[in-house]
């Protein structure tokens, strides 16, 4: 989303609103650069009082109350989050995007032996710690979200979530929702709850052209042919091509076998430029494929790399029954940002 382009819906103004003057409370602001108050000014259209400079650094005993935004896809959550921190001190911030976190929370907790010293080791002393894309869709994953929070309430630092789900519909499987019901009264008792859920899903408009939305939806099948061979989670992944810097792979050989979003990052991290091929209606694959789908284009968009895939169906058909698969209607969103073009055009 270009966010010099765009006019704020009404729920975006209050949310930008609140995160501008969590800011200037706080005394985050960058020294030297006009602050928060001058970079939200920019964007939001109106003028906010220009901080003092804040005193030296000491150790708070008291953390401002932090935020929860929640709205459907492409409503601008995370734009607002980017902008917010970009007005930031960033020695006194940390931003993660959840499925990177949880990469990272694991492997730390494998070399510091339990949840509260790897999160401290992962956090630091940051005051502000914000999240884009919080979910909780399995009950492994609910118990460690559980312990992360109570230690982070427990601490002086102000917290700020973005997510596709209002609190009270986290982990919604009825078998697991009851257990993490006092987790979401710990959310509510210390974040205030914001919808950012205006009428447009921005990502339709095709402003941006560059990073993730720099790729192109094509149908039809993939012109390139090939074998190369690339390790991921201790197995080998078969693609057509694989340079110094972009990877060709189909579908089934990426989603169809049994890794975690974790092991797709460093892969994330090697290629820049990505072309997925063969992909099915993705009703007609097994759930397990899909939602891997779902954290590759999850990881990809976060990164901002370009992708580029080759299907069997317009993007529009594409996957129509979103309830199979928790967070595919997102999926959906983001890959809207991409180019359509009849395989006859391709290069």
């Amino acid at each position: 989303m270009d966010t010099r382009a765009i006019v704020l819906d009404p729920d975006q103004r209050v949310a930008a609103d609140r995160l501008a003057a969590l800011a200037l409370a706080a005394g985050w602001s960058r020294t030297g650069t006009g602050g928060v108050g001058q970079r939200l000014s920019g964007l939001f259209g109106h003028r906010l009082a220009r901080p003092h400079a804040h005193p030296a650094r000491t150790r708070r005993t008291s953390a401002p109350r932090g935020l929860y935004l929640h709205g459907g896809p492409g409503r601008g959550k995370t734009m607002l989050m980017d902008r917010f921190l970009a007005g930031v001190d960033p020695t006194r911030a940390r931003r993660f995007h959840f499925h990177g976190f949880y990469a990272r929370l694991n492997a730390a907790i494998h070399e510091h032996g339990d949840v509260d010293a790897a999160a401290l080791a992962l956090l630091g002393d940051a005051e502000l710690i914000c999240f884009d894309e919080f979910h909780v869709h399995d009950s492994g994953d609910a118990r460690l979200v559980a312990r992360l929070l109570e230690l982070l309430f427990a601490r002086p630092v102000t917290l700020v979530l973005t997510s596709n789900y209002p609190p009270r519909e986290l982990l919604p499987n009825p078998l697991f929702h009851t257990m993490f019901e006092p987790t979401i009264d710990l959310i509510l008792e210390h974040l205030d709850v914001l919808p950012v859920n205006g009428p447009v899903d921005y990502r339709t408009l095709g402003d941006r052209t560059t990073g993730f939305a720099a790729g192109r939806y094509i149908v039809g099948p993939c012109p390139l042919t090939g074998h190369a061979e690339v390790p991921i989670a201790h197995r080998t992944l078969t693609a057509r091509a694989a340079g110094t810097d972009s990877l060709t792979v189909d579908f089934a050989d990426l989603c169809g076998i049994p890794v975690a979003a974790a092991d797709y990052l460093p892969l994330c991290e090697r290629y820049r430029h990505w072309t997925v091929c063969a992909v099915p209606d993705l009703t007609t694959v097994d759930a397990e494929w899909v939602m891997r789908f779902v954290n590759l284009v999850d990881i990809l968009y976060d990164a901002d790399l370009d992708l580029t895939l080759y299907a069997d169906v317009p993007r529009s058909a594409l996957g129509t029954q979103v309830s199979r698969v928790p967070d595919l209607y997102r999926t959906l969103s983001r890959l809207g940002e991409l180019t359509p073009e009849p395989a006859a055009a391709t290069r």
